[in-house]
């Protein structure tokens, strides 16, 4: 698979003091990116402590969220992490988690054990002004937080990705309507399977017709699991 283009960033060659909640040095930024990874565990390092969007100057509400390593050969590619998930540092902990395992018909040790599991941005971006749902990251957040996913897309190079909601579908495929759902696509080698946002805020589940786009989408991720084996 093919390293796709990076978005414009501040390489920091040396690393910077943090403390156990991950808290910065106030001396110097926190964000450490190299050039370079050979290793998704050296890129998880780097993950851990970036602080990217807070240093630009947009508020977040909690530390990277990241998926559990355990050489998982598909790629889940969620939108941003919700509130518990941003408490707990773990993707997919809150409702959304538990809906999406319900329609993958999976128990949690399997979807870990199955799933790399990523998102557009890697901080719990905090409520939306308006008081429903959480903030949408903005666009430049967006761009900062491409970096890890390009790397990790490279050091992973899985068969499969599945994108979950239209910010992670569009950031993906470049597609804004959820009409995809349903259909296999192709990114730089890997099969993507698009899926609505789990979220119970969302009704397109409920809307005419996106029941079987829905079935038949999940009918393809287990298509494709099965041919990962």
């Amino acid at each position: 698979m093919a390293l796709l283009s990076l978005p414009s960033i501040v390489v920091l060659e040396n690393s910077t003091n943090v403390d156990e909640l991950g808290a910065p040095d106030e001396a110097c930024p926190l964000t450490q990116r190299k050039s370079s990874y050979r290793s998704i565990a050296s890129l998880q390092r780097d993950l851990a402590r970036c602080r990217a969007c807070s240093e630009a100057g947009f508020p977040l509400e909690s530390l990277p969220v990241r998926a559990p390593l355990a050489a998982q050969r598909a790629y889940m590619y969620g939108q941003a992490p919700g509130i518990v998930e941003g408490e707990e540092r773990l993707p997919w902990r809150g409702r959304a988690g538990r809906t999406l395992r319900r329609w993958l018909d999976m128990d949690e040790g399997t979807f870990y054990a199955t799933f790399f599991c990523a998102s557009v941005t890697r901080c719990y971006p905090g409520r939306a002004a308006s008081g429903r749902g959480d903030r949408v990251p903005t666009p430049r957040e967006q761009e900062l937080c491409a970096f890890w996913r390009e790397w990790e897309l490279e050091l992973l190079r899985p068969r499969l990705i599945v994108a979950v909601g239209g910010l992670a579908i569009r950031a993906l495929l470049g597609v804004s309507s959820l009409d995809c759902v349903g259909e296999r696509h192709e990114l730089a080698g890997a099969s993507v399977v698009p899926l609505p946002h789990p979220s119970g805020a969302s009704s397109w589940p409920s809307l005419p017709g996106n029941r079987e786009r829905l079935a038949r989408a999940l009918a393809l991720v287990q298509q494709e699991l099965t041919h990962l084996h």
